[in-house]
């Protein structure tokens, strides 16, 4: 019991007066009440602990069998949390789009408690050090003056028993003594220990520092370098002697080189004297033997589909001739790789030198699925396996042959560059590439087409993207160098930007042609479905623009031999056929479903054809049949898959059609889809571009004559 809790007690039981104190009730008597209280409540329990047990069920509880009881349900206990996300998607800049996330953070806080530690030399350390000290001084008061009480009270109580018993003063003052000798006896009261402070800890700060070195400086002067004039007249015959001897001082320096490099490599041979490996070996005999070996693979490849060699050199549909002007398309080769499976036909063009080599851009149209892309070149010769194998970042979206140097390819990537590739080279990368430095494009590039070298003999090539630019690109110091062309501009669709700026929209040229024979007239493609006629001289203006179509303008094409016929086909669903010098279209066909190519044929000024996303082609020849096609064939059969491009080859009558799914179907034509005028009895069959031109322009005629009969 502390020690003025029991002070008081003693207080009370003295009273305020100091008269006598009640006497205690015996300890004795109140244990022996509290054991019969125990041992009755013992008794009751054993009673009822001996009765009976019966068991309480809840009204609702189900009656379940003994089976059922003792069907075991096995919970697996895991580490992840069920409240963590699982659907968590973020931005991938390796893939370009969008990607859910695979790991998941499943940590899950259920308790953190933030600690406090004080310094113990700072301002509140020594504040709590303080308080601490004065609470100790304060205690060992309080327990001095508790002392100093109770031998006051004794006193006093000693005095009051020799008063009322005096008579047995001589019997007491023995255990007076006693009790004296007792009380001088006990220890003095323990001291409090000094309480340490919690979360404190000592703190050495420990630093060290380095010698700086020095700073010197040092420097030297030279003495200038003495300089002389020379003067000279140089003349013509002296300056070609001067490098005739430079070049005969070459020649000798590189076969000087040339010996001693034989030397020592007949030295090297016979110190090591090593031997040729086995795969050094196998490599040089592949070199030795490559063109053999391709030879070969045709040959095979001849032998495997020789049914389809002999369609394509020989079989003329005989029931043509029952058809009624309708034609069809033969099937021949498919031509397919597996890296290319999951990629879409962007591009297609036939070599202009190797009429059996022909180029395929592999890509994406989908924003959403955008990944790397392919080029491969392949040739009828071989239909199994790809002649060149490009890959590159980007999905390629264009691609073209140079006429004059067939070995160059230009190319328009999804990202916006350009790049060239050179055939001749044994590199997978492209010779040339744009960059963000050089000006590349901000949207897919949508076509490329050469064009004639400059003044300089450069190469040039022009590009048309969605960000409304025309760029002329040219190759100068192995360098790509742009100028933009023409900005393609939206009329009527100005906007008001911050202090009163004017933003004016830009157009999304999606294709365009170069006329055949004026070099500085082309058409534009817009997103919008309008065709621009624009020209290289203009930057800032059309020359006219076209209400072509009501959605986007997919292709644009010249007609090979009228100068001013051109074809347009669009996702509207239609193909319209224009004079240049007039805005509205002399023919419109419907085709009932997206229009995705058209190509004019090279053999014919009339016929062209056009696939549409359906699956299906179409073969047009005007001179025939002005108002329906001569051949409407499914050539995709899949629901899924589309047909995205066609071309005519340029010699033989076959074209090829590109797919979604990456494969490329060649197709020859029937006899009534090329069909020649023919030849009467006594006379020659006129030819040529001549020939092809007034073919056409017959039928313009009978479409302009109302017109003319109207404005009269």
């Amino acid at each position: 019991m502390p020690a003025k809790a029991g002070d008081r007690h003693r207080q009370g039981q003295s009273g305020p007066s100091g008269g006598k104190a009640v006497p205690p009730r015996p300890a004795k008597a109140v244990s022996k009440k509290r054991d019969e209280d125990v041992s009755t409540e013992a008794g009751e329990g054993v009673d009822e602990w001996a009765a009976a047990k019966t068991l309480v069920k809840p009204p609702d509880q189900l009656e379940l069998t003994e089976a059922e009881l003792k069907e075991e349900f096995t919970r697996i206990l895991t580490a992840n949390n069920p409240h963590a996300p699982q659907n968590i998607v973020r931005y991938s800049f390796k893939k370009r789009a969008y990607k859910p996330i695979s790991y998941v953070d499943q940590m899950a806080i259920h308790f953190s408690l933030n600690g406090n530690m004080i310094l113990k030399d700072s301002d509140e350390g020594r504040r709590q050090k303080i308080r601490l000290s004065t609470a100790v001084e304060k205690a060992s008061v309080e327990t001095s003056a508790v002392t100093s009480e109770e031998a006051e009270i004794k006193d006093e109580e000693s005095t009051g028993d020799t008063q009322a018993a005096g008579e047995e003063e001589t019997e007491e003052s023995g255990t007076a003594e006693v009790a004296e000798a007792a009380e001088a006896e006990e220890p003095p009261p323990p001291r409090m220990k000094e309480q340490k402070l919690a979360n404190q800890f000592n703190f050495i700060e420990r630093a060290s520092g380095t010698l700086n070195n020095p700073m010197r400086e040092r420097a030297c002067q030279s003495e200038p370098i003495p300089c002389k004039n020379f003067s000279a007249t140089a003349y013509q015959w002296e300056i070609y002697d001067a490098y005739v001897e430079e070049l005969q001082k070459i020649e000798r320096s590189k076969e000087k080189e040339k010996s001693k490099a034989q030397i020592a490599k007949r030295e090297e041979e016979k110190k090591k004297g090593r031997k040729l490996t086995s795969l050094e070996s196998q490599s040089d005999d592949i070199t030795k033997i490559s063109k053999a070996a391709k030879i070969m693979e045709r040959m095979v490849n001849q032998n495997t589909f020789d049914d389809i060699a002999q369609d394509f050199k020989y079989f003329e549909d005989a029931s043509d001739e029952y058809r009624d002007q309708q034609g069809t398309l033969l099937p021949l080769w498919k031509f397919q790789y597996e890296k290319t499976k999951r990629l879409a036909v962007t591009a297609i063009s036939w070599n202009p030198k190797y009429k059996d080599l022909f180029a395929v851009g592999y890509g994406s149209y989908d924003f959403m699925k955008q990944g790397q892309g392919m080029l491969l070149l392949y040739t009828m010769k071989n239909p199994s396996f790809p002649e060149y194998v490009f890959s590159s970042e980007s999905g390629i979206m264009c691609l073209d042959f140079h006429y004059d140097r067939p070995y160059l390819v230009a190319v328009g990537f999804y990202d916006g560059n350009v790049a060239i590739y050179n055939l001749k080279k044994a590199t997978s990368q492209p010779s040339y590439k744009s960059n963000a430095k050089s000006g590349k494009h901000t949207e897919p590039v949508w076509q490329v087409k050469w064009q004639k070298d400059d003044m300089d003999n450069n190469l040039n090539f022009f590009s048309v993207s969605s960000d409304g630019r025309i760029v002329s690109w040219t190759l100068v110091k192995n360098e790509l160098v742009h100028t933009d062309v023409i900005k393609l501009s939206v009329e009527g669709t100005t906007m008001q930007g911050p202090e009163g700026l004017q933003l004016q929209t830009l157009g999304c040229g999606t294709s365009f042609d170069f006329h055949k024979k004026i070099d500085y007239l082309f058409l534009v493609g817009t997103e919008e479905g309008k065709i621009y006629k624009c020209s290289k001289c203009y930057s800032s203006q059309f020359l006219d623009v076209f209400e072509a179509h009501h959605m986007a303008v997919d292709s644009v094409s010249w007609n090979p031999y009228h100068l001013k016929v051109f074809i347009s086909c669009s996702s509207d669903w239609t193909v319209k056929i224009w004079d240049h010098t007039i805005k509205t279209p002399m023919f419109i066909y419907d085709l009932n479903s997206a229009v995705g190519d058209v190509a004019w044929s090279p053999y014919s000024s009339t016929v062209f054809a056009a696939v549409t996303t359906d699956g299906k082609a179409h073969v047009f020849d005007l001179s025939i049949n002005k108002y329906e096609a001569l051949c409407t064939q499914l050539v995709v059969a899949r629901k899924k898959n589309k047909i995205t491009h066609i071309q005519f080859n340029p010699v033989y009558p076959v074209v090829i059609i590109g797919d979604e799914r990456g494969h490329v179907t060649s197709l020859k034509l029937s006899p009534n889809l090329r069909r020649m005028p023919k030849e009467k009895k006594g006379q020659e069959v006129k030819k040529g571009p001549e020939v092809e031109i007034a073919k056409l322009d017959k039928l313009l005629n009978l479409v302009r004559e109302p017109e003319s009969k109207a404005e009269k």
